[in-house]
């Protein structure tokens, strides 16, 4: 786990973003998933910046960044955030949300990214249909309106393994972690509090305009839907393909660390030279 220290701070229009930023090469930016932080990349940040630069942000209202007072998108933080370090283009690597804001980020921005690596997500228009997703969710709303954090965190958790499995399916390690960065965001918002978060609209019109190269990266036991919206973005691309991990779901990053490296890896090495 990363100290404190390790994090530096951009001074955003509306309150500090904090993000890591270490090694050197071709810029890769690391997207966590809602409710947590950078840290979501712990085992993919020391393996990446043996040959990239790599920046980890939390994302407004998560972790260590600043909570919003205002309307804002984070496809526009991202932005602000690269400008700040005139860096990239850079390769957006996302999981769930951060996946979302990677490929909304290419459409808002398009000169701002390289290449899109987006892990259980496509664009933010997106909601679940699966029914045992909507139960969790709505097992965690319940539990937020009667502010039992416990109750949430134990139907947050319950992503990780999946439908199919229990979370005694799943490394205690990985739990832990998740468990711990979800507690951390939770404590920063209150249950009645406003959220200015703003939507992108219209982003299906116009993924087929994206001109990068495009991975889709899926656990194998994630929900059926959001597998199927990832897979429709490979397909719509022009430069599009996917891949799936073996015996994971939402977070095969944590869970198939080793597995979802390579994946990246190879990705990295086929991309056209910065420039070229």
């Amino acid at each position: 786990m990363m100290a404190a220290s390790d994090l530096r701070f951009f001074a955003s229009a509306d309150g500090d973003l904090a993000y890591r930023d270490t090694g050197a090469g071709d810029l890769v930016v690391l997207l966590h998933s809602g409710f947590t932080d950078h840290r979501v990349f712990d085992t993919q940040i020391p393996f990446l910046a043996a040959g990239h630069r790599v920046v980890a942000p939390d994302v407004r209202g998560h972790g260590s960044s600043a909570n919003a007072t205002r309307p804002f998108r984070w496809a526009d933080d991202l932005a602000a955030l690269l400008r700040h370090l005139d860096a990239g283009p850079a390769v957006l690597v996302g999981v769930s949300m951060g996946g979302a804001i990677a490929t909304d980020t290419v459409l808002e921005h398009p000169e701002l990214v390289r290449a899109v690596v987006a892990c259980g997500a496509a664009t933010s228009e997106f909601a679940y249909t699966d029914p045992w997703v909507r139960q969790v969710q709505a097992d965690q709303a319940r539990a937020l309106g009667a502010g039992d954090v416990e109750g949430w965190l134990t139907a947050f958790l319950r992503f990780v393994p999946g439908e199919h499995r229990g979370l005694d399916d799943v490394d205690p390690a990985v739990l832990s972690r998740l468990r711990e960065m979800a507690s951390g965001t939770l404590a920063k918002h209150a249950p009645d509090e406003e959220n200015h978060h703003v939507p992108l609209t219209d982003t299906w019109a116009r993924v087929p305009k994206i001109d990068v190269p495009v991975l889709t990266v899926n656990g194998s036991l994630d929900a059926a839907d959001l597998i199927a919206e990832a897979e429709r973005l490979a397909r719509t691309v022009p430069d599009g393909r996917s891949a799936t991990v073996e015996g994971a779901a939402h977070y095969p990053n944590m869970e198939r660390p080793e597995v979802f490296n390579a994946i990246l890896a190879d990705f990295l090495r086929g991309l056209p030279p910065v420039g070229g």
